[in-house]
């Protein structure tokens, strides 16, 4: 496929990159007022980890959720001597895309001046754009699957169980708030009525609202038990959500044989 060049105007000066395609993404070099490369792959969308409807663009020549790319490979400015690390991620949103841009660094570590960061967020957005729209846009996007969809099963299959265990202990909370609040409830009453009978000032002090009294604790308990059972159930949710998106992407792995066989058909 032809090469493509942007020119992305920025506040260091234009900047031109020209894109070259690899299997599951596009890299383009960098030249004018930056040198180096930004590396563009597919990627999941933010909220759906099985649908791969997103694209992220690297600085560097090689996608850095992945590999991290060698000091002296960074791209940087051109009359500049720091590298600088970042991504960013571009997906179709409601009117127009939506951008998310991780922290940006030297190679050393330092935050970049804002001028700066505006030029590296022009050029990795541009390149990130250009990207979403190529007519082969489908085809990095299905090999960007391809490549992560193993380590997402594996993070899926953890995440379900984390959120399966984190409910059962909220579970466990909600029902040990439950029985406190009863206890302190008995308590707050048979000093009540031990008040009622013969009412001495340290029956008072227990029946009282204070840090660490009986009726401050009954309130606590009174919410936390329905919290704990919210809080239960949207975790639930959540590992009801990492077991969908596991099968959506298992699914998604066994169509790829079949696509081909047809292809030989």
């Amino acid at each position: 496929m032809a090469t493509d060049t942007l020119t992305v105007e920025t506040p260091a000066g234009p900047v031109r990159a020209t894109s070259n395609r690899q299997d599951d993404a596009v890299v383009f070099e960098l030249s004018g007022a930056m040198r180096g490369h930004v590396h563009v792959t597919g990627t999941t969308h933010p909220q759906h980890w099985d649908r791969f409807t997103a694209v992220r663009a690297c600085l560097g020549p090689v996608d850095g959720y992945r590999t991290t790319a060698p000091d002296d490979a960074l791209p940087r400015l051109a009359h500049g001597h720091s590298g600088y690390r970042g991504s960013l991620r571009l997906h179709p949103g409601a009117f127009a895309f939506d951008v998310s841009v991780s922290p940006l660094e030297t190679a050393a570590g330092n935050t970049p001046a804002p001028l700066t960061a505006v030029t590296l967020t022009a050029v990795m957005r541009a390149c990130a754009e250009h990207v979403m729209g190529r007519e082969d846009l489908p085809a990095i996007l299905t090999a960007s699957r391809q490549r992560d969809t193993p380590g997402l099963l594996r993070f899926l299959h953890w995440s379900a169980g984390h959120h399966r265990g984190e409910a059962t202990r909220l579970e466990e909370e909600a029902n040990a708030a439950h029985a406190a609040r009863r206890a302190a409830v008995t308590a707050w009453w048979i000093a009540a009525r031990c008040f009622a009978a013969s009412p001495p000032l340290v029956l008072l002090q227990v029946l009282a609202d204070y840090p660490g009294s009986l009726a401050r604790q009954i309130d606590t308990m009174q919410w936390l038990a329905p919290y704990c059972v919210a809080t239960a159930n949207h975790e639930r949710d959540l590992a009801r959500r990492a077991v969908s998106e596991s099968v959506s992407l298992r699914a998604q792995q066994r169509q790829r044989p079949r696509r081909r066989d047809l292809a030989r058909s």
